[in-house]
């Protein structure tokens, strides 16, 4: 009987390491102290984000909600350039989503949208 020992390479195991690159990713983005000018909070009804985007106007920002992702862009014309997406842990109501751009901070007022309960009892006779 013969011992080999397994060695565990990064190549090996792809999925655990990317899984600890994306929480860490996560964590630094919206749980640490940010110097980026990116906030978020949350309650039970809704995530809250401010993002600080100074010299930009309201005509010149566009704010796309696509399941758990919020996109906010700048227009081509816009003195600032400004794109980025932020990903959520659970599906945004659209219709309980709101914006407000205030001195050069953009307050997302993004609704979480409440589980649809599929299942239902049946009398059996």
């Amino acid at each position: 009987m013969f011992f080999a020992p397994a060695l565990r390479t990064r190549a090996y195991v792809p999925a655990r390491a990317f899984d600890r690159s994306f929480e860490r990713f996560l964590n630094e983005s919206f749980f640490s102290p940010s110097t980026s000018g990116v906030k978020v909070e949350q309650n039970e009804e809704a995530w809250t984000v401010t993002l600080d985007v100074p010299g930009v106007s309201r005509e010149q920002l566009t704010i796309d909600v696509d399941g758990t992702v919020v996109r906010v862009a700048t227009t081509q014309d816009a003195v600032r350039q400004y794109q980025a997406a932020y990903e959520l842990p659970a599906e945004i109501d659209a219709e309980a989503t709101s914006a407000k751009l205030e001195n050069g901070v953009l307050t997302l007022t993004l609704g979480k949208k409440k589980p649809v309960v599929t299942s239902r009892q049946i009398e059996v006779k």
